[in-house]
């Protein structure tokens, strides 16, 4: 027992005097000539513990007494600086030139490398040190506004597609591109959503993750499903999270949208011109708070954890169309006479019947007209119209980063993020009252416009173990995620139902869930020739799809038009003894004008009023659309890196998969880099990929209403494994194939660095979207169907993209300041190369059926959709207490293919509306004052000039007025931000 007493008694003494021996050092960060440093990143040796200097320079760490500081800064040499019990510590780094690129390590699992001397193209955003003076906030606008190769496209409408920013490289999908933090697979939304390439499909949302607790991102432009598994086509993302420790940095951000459209007038008609306005100046209000903080343990480890609050209203962009085009009331309405199911008369304009009653004749003829009962009852046409425009939003996310020792060999890390959105949008096009198979008198007497909204859950969790054993390193890891959306809609109702229907229902729930297990290992070879990375591993992973039903209202189809017999040979008369009518006012008469008769009680019925169905706008997922689908993916892979010489890098990797709903697939990839003296290197690499259809793709319906020229038509997306896709002949969807090539160069000129790469994606097998069939042109379709539409998700053709991509870095000092200038741009070519036609049961000729399978504005909107070339040129300033960002965006031109053959304005011919849209530029702004150590203020502005992209031409104007691909039609955003440390 006394032993042990004093065994406990020694360690706690032991603690007690390793403690005491932390000190705390300040100090200042300089260069040589004394100029201050900010940002300069301290590291206490041997563990993960760590700080950075402020901008002063000005640091403060608490230290061992006998440890050692490193200090690294981009562009100087690494010092490590001995404590030796002192509390103050002044350094001067020193210049190098082979540091003036970051070190990565994506695309590669062996050494860190710098960017320029990668075998494939890989970008670096700093985005802890570029956010303080960008207006983006959002993860995945930062990108967009950073890199020439990533979009993210969100969407003004389009009911799902408003509520995720779907990002996208080279142009190609969302579901083509994979995307990392801190080296592990990221999990997708449930949403299925539109993209800027044409085909809905799923996404990773970057929204959930708070850019304030990220580091930086790491962007490789190559292929990589070989070395990171399917998706990775187009190339990969990886997010790594900040690990610094003992201070707290917190920002809170404001901004609005000036709301002044930009339009020639010379593109609008003169009533157009009348009726065009903004509504209510400045909106989109929005602000921000981030905060993030880190702990230091005894130990070495850290924990770091951030914070995002958000609130945004929505901005509105209406599409005023003329009276003529949109009028809001037809001629029964006007004068009163449409009728309930049973007949009775229905009195929707009460203000004629005042006016007949008063004997004015000048205003019973006003009132009998679209302008005189709109002008009674206060209304303008832009009151009625359709708003398009980003939604309203409030988010809350929390995130963090932890890594802590478990032995000398070992050490445990865990990272993750918890958050909700609440959005609600206007996708929906206006419900006129003049539409009266839609619109309810009772409780839209002037129409109505619905509107969508959706509740997200997110969490991400992964832990896991890295070590040693043996020669090896070894990285055991379980990466959890999920992803949870509720859809609903007010300002509705369904119009089958009556005015009993509710105004507001749950349209069901979608969610999605991936959980990863990773065992990777690597070991470098020093001895065989100028070094060998092996690295190998394996993956298990299991993913989980399911809808749920909305309430049944949303879905169901009721009775209110129907008449039921009430006694045997009941004619079908209304009170007043005439006709009952149809909506049109058409009476239900026979050959001879008689009344139609039901002949049998409580068995004969007749649709006399053909009510639109299910809720309006989004019809709610019903028990068919249900499902709850599982897959498992079990991969091994070979990753394997060649120093041959010094100058002379060759790499490979190949992957094979097994999908228990698609068996095995094998990839490959190669790549080498050969450097020509110290300042110029050659690259290149060949790799084969594939993307597995999601679980989304293959297990979503859905049925909905579509609008041609006003006109709504409701039509079902329906699963691959449904009775319709047998009855037709769509077959099950396969994987997308790939082949990747890419050649390029880097070079260092003085203070440039320069990258060019050469690129070409053959995809085989893309998975898209058929336009709509119905019964007449497939006969098999109408016992499922009936006077509905069918569409399908197909293997549907073959695709390619290619082009170049450069990149000019240059950083220098201007004075006594800082300069940096990127200048970034990426042209490419979007080719479809031909469609994928089976033999479907149908009526169509060949022409026919591939114009319908693959259809032509789906082929223009990857082809010709998004611009062909964007270049963004940013120059960073610094200088004493002031810092400045001016970025210049410039977006190629892009066209929208038109499907539909229609009388074009003004010629009169028939046609297709086609449109070509010119490029446009946009300026974004940010400017820093620090007022001491703690607060710094930022104020600035995006698309300051207010630039808006050009208008739709008459005939596609409906839901939009703007072409939505280039830089959006929010306009002109201006922000202010506070920033503080602590």
């Amino acid at each position: 027992m006394k032993n042990s007493l004093l065994f406990i008694l020694i360690i706690f003494s032991s603690l007690g005097f390793l403690h005491a021996q932390e000190i705390e050092v300040t100090g200042k960060t300089t260069d040589l000539s004394g100029e201050i440093l900010p940002g300069v990143n301290l590291l206490i040796k041997g563990t993960t513990k760590g700080a950075v200097s402020d901008f002063d320079g000005n640091y403060t760490i608490d230290v061992p007494a006998d440890g050692t500081l490193v200090f690294s800064y981009l562009g100087y040499a690494d010092l490590e600086v001995a404590v030796n019990s002192r509390n103050t510590i002044d350094i001067a780094l020193e210049e190098a030139a082979e540091m003036l690129t970051e070190t990565i390590v994506i695309g590669s699992r062996g050494a860190s490398r710098t960017k320029l001397n990668t075998p494939v193209p890989v970008d670096v955003i700093n985005i802890k040190q570029d956010a303080i003076n960008m207006p983006q906030q959002d993860l995945s606008q930062m990108l967009a506004a950073s890199a020439p190769s990533f979009t993210a496209f969100t969407s003004g409408g389009g009911d799902l597609s408003s509520f995720v920013s779907q990002p996208s490289l080279r142009g190609l999908a969302a579901s083509q591109m994979l995307v990392l933090v801190n080296g592990k697979r990221r999990h997708t939304s449930a949403i299925l959503a539109a993209n800027q390439t044409g085909t809905a499909g799923p996404g990773v949302d970057m929204k959930f993750i708070p850019s304030v607790g990220v580091d930086r991102i790491e962007i490789l432009r190559d292929g990589a499903s070989a070395q990171y598994g399917s998706d990775a086509i187009a190339g990969v993302i990886n997010m790594v999270m900040k690990k610094g420790t003992g201070e707290f940095t917190g920002s809170l951000t404001a901004g609005a949208y000036t709301n002044k459209p930009g339009y020639d007038d010379s593109s609008l008609t003169a009533d157009e011109r009348d009726l065009t306005r903004s509504l209510d100046g400045w909106d989109g209000q929005n602000f921000q708070f981030d905060g993030n903080y880190g702990v230091g343990f005894e130990n070495g480890g850290y924990f770091n954890a951030s914070i995002m609050v958000a609130q945004s209203e929505r901005t509105v962009r209406p599409t005023v169309l003329s009276l003529d085009r949109a009028p809001l009331y037809d001629n029964l309405y006007l004068t009163n006479g449409r009728t309930e199911t049973n007949g009775a008369p229905i009195i929707t304009n009460p203000e004629l019947i005042a006016a007949q009653a008063s004997g004015d004749a000048g205003l019973i003829s006003s009132l009998q007209t679209v302008e005189g009962l709109m002008a009674a009852r206060d209304i303008e046409q832009i009151d009625v119209s359709t708003y398009s425009g980003l939604p309203a939003k409030t988010n809350m996310s929390f995130a963090f980063n932890m890594e802590t020792p478990l032995t000398e060999t070992s050490n445990f890390y865990a990272f993750g993020d918890v958050g909700y959105q609440y959005s609600d949008a206007y996708s929906c096009f206006y419900r006129r009252a003049a539409q009266a198979d839609r619109t309810s008198y009772d409780l839209y007497p002037n129409g109505f416009r619905p509107q969508i909204y959706n509740d997200q859950y997110n969490i991400s969790l992964a832990t896991g173990i890295t070590g040693m054993i043996g020669d090896y390193e070894f990285d055991l890891s379980n990466t959890f995620g999920t992803n949870s959306t509720q859809y609903g809609m007010f300002n509705t109702w369904n119009a089958s139902i009556g005015t009993g229907s509710p105004t507001d229902m749950d349209l069901g729930t979608h969610s999605f869930l991936q959980n990863t297990v990773n065992l990777d290992a690597s070991h470098f070879y020093e001895d065989i020739l100028s070094g060998l990375n092996v690295a190998f591993g394996g993956e298990l992973r299991f993913e989980n799809y399911i809808i749920q039903a909305g309430q049944e209202e949303s879905w169901t189809a009721g009775d209110a038009g129907i008449i039921t017999a009430t006694e045997d040979n009941q004619a079908l008369v209304g009170p007043d003894g005439f006709p009952l009518e149809d909506l049109s006012g058409t009476p239900y008469v026979d050959d001879l004008g008689n009344p139609l008769v039901l002949e049998y009680a409580g068995a004969s019925q007749q649709l006399v009023k053909n009510y639109a169905l299910n809720c309006q706008c989004f019809r709610g997922f019903a028990p068919e659309n249900e499902g709850n689908s599982w897959r498992s993916v079990m991969a091994a892979y070979l990753d394997m890196e060649l120093d041959v010489t010094e100058d002379f890098l060759i790499s490979g990797a190949v992957r094979v998969e097994n999908y228990s709903d698609f068996g095995n697939v094998m990839t490959g990839k190669l790549a080498g880099r050969y450097a020509i003296g110290d300042n110029f290197s050659l690259r290149g690499s060949f790799s084969s990929g594939f993307r597995a259809p999601s679980l989304q793709e293959l297990n979503y319906s859905h049925s909905f209403t579509f609008f041609v020229d006003l006109v709504p038509f409701d039509g079902t997306l329906y699963p691959n494994s449904s009775s319709a896709a047998k009855a037709i002949g769509v077959g099950a969807l396969t994987e997308e194939r790939s082949r990747n090539y890419s050649l390029g160069f880097t070079s260092k000129i003085g203070d440039f660095d320069i990258t060019v790469d050469a690129y070409k994606i053959d995809i085989f097998d893309r998975i898209f979207t058929t336009g709509n069939f119905d019964s007449s042109q497939a006969p098999v379709l109408d016992p499922i169907i009936g006077s509905g539409l069918a569409s399908f998700r197909i293997n549907g053709g073959d695709i390619s993209t290619q082009g170049v991509e450069a990149v000019v870095n240059y950083n220098t000092r201007l004075g006594d300041g800082k300069l940096g200038v990127i200048l970034a741009g990426t042209f490419r070519e979007n080719k479809f190369e031909g469609v994928n036609l089976p033999d479907l049961n149908t009526e169509l000729s060949d022409e026919e059926l591939a114009d319908n399978y693959v259809s032509r504005s789906l082929i223009g909107q990857f082809e010709t959709g998004t611009p062909s070339a964007k270049v963004i040129g940013t120059v960073n300033y610094s200088i004493g207490k002031f810092s400045a960002m001016l970025r210049g965006t410039r977006f190629g031109s892009v066209q929208t293919r038109d499907n539909t053959i229609r009388t074009l304005v003004p010629e009169g011919t028939q046609g297709y509306a086609d449109q070509w849209f010119s490029p446009e530029f946009t300026t974004d702004i940010g400017l820093t004052y620090k007022f001491n150590d703690t607060v710094s203020l930022t104020v600035g502005g995006n698309n300051v000039f207010n630039e808006y992209p050009e208008i739709l031409r008459y005939e596609l104007r409906g839901f939009n007025l703007y072409s939505q691909y280039q830089q959006g039609s929010a306009g002109a955003y201006y922000f202010g931000r506070l920033t503080f440390t602590l």
